[in-house]
């Protein structure tokens, strides 16, 4: 698999949707976790990340303009342990509800599927990272629909032990803008890992499309101690 510029994958797609990429940095010492936004609609447009605990949350920038909040509002960023959720829906807490009763990470998303908002039906898109002791993993998971169809789910789970320093994988909702939009298709995909968290930060969020970027999440954890730098980028303030 080709080593991609993360840079050169956003620029390229003006709408990705919704995309977590996972990763460590180059000198191995830290996992790396960015999740971010973007939005369509005026309804997708009007919100904001909060910090929530060690995690964070979605919520209306303007509260008196929020339409349907079912699939817009919900936390992308939960901690359990020495695990961090991060997903694009409230499949958040059916995963932390899931291994907090020793299942796993697949188990737990078994009772979900992609998102009921047709002809688009928008993966569920998931990524865990467990880190302890010098160690790290993560896991990723794409819940999709059979080609548009709306009665059935197809479900991947993609683990990576231990991976390499420099480099991180890339998962989005989108394959790029469309009417119905389509959704990602194949692994997801290996991307470069540069900088400090403040150089990445503003990477990624240049790099995202202008008018279609909302919000951008970073956070840099220590492989070692488990301490972390969170860095939250919102298009409104």
């Amino acid at each position: 698999m080709n080593l991609l510029s993360l840079e050169e994958e956003l620029r390229s797609n003006a709408y990705p949707g919704r995309g977590i990429v996972l990763g460590r940095t180059p000198d191995g010492r830290k996992a790396v976790a960015a999740y971010f936004i973007m939005g369509r609609s005026s309804n997708s447009r009007n919100r904001i990340f909060a910090e929530d605990g060690e995690g964070i949350r979605t919520q209306a920038f303007d509260p008196s303009k929020l339409e349907d909040p079912s699939l817009i509002i919900y936390a992308p960023v939960r901690v359990l342990g020495n695990k961090t959720i991060v997903t694009n829906g409230d499949q958040t807490d059916t995963i932390y509800e899931g291994m907090d009763k020793q299942m796993t990470f697949e188990q737990s998303l078994r009772s979900r599927e992609f998102e009921p908002d047709g002809p688009n039906y928008t993966p569920r898109i998931s990524g865990i990272m467990h880190i302890g002791e010098g160690n790290y993993n993560f896991a990723m998971s794409i819940l999709k629909s059979d080609d548009g169809c709306a009665d059935s789910c197809n479900r991947f789970t993609y683990a990576y032990e231990n991976p390499a320093p420099g480099k991180g994988r890339f998962i989005h909702t989108y394959m790029h803008d469309g009417n119905p939009l389509p959704s990602f298709e194949g692994e997801p995909k290996l991307v470069e890992i540069k900088g400090d968290i403040d150089e990445f930060t503003d990477m990624l969020w240049n790099s995202l499309n202008e008018e279609n970027k909302v919000s951008l999440f970073v956070r840099y954890i220590d492989i070692e101690n488990g301490s972390y730098e969170t860095r939250i980028v919102n298009k409104n303030k």
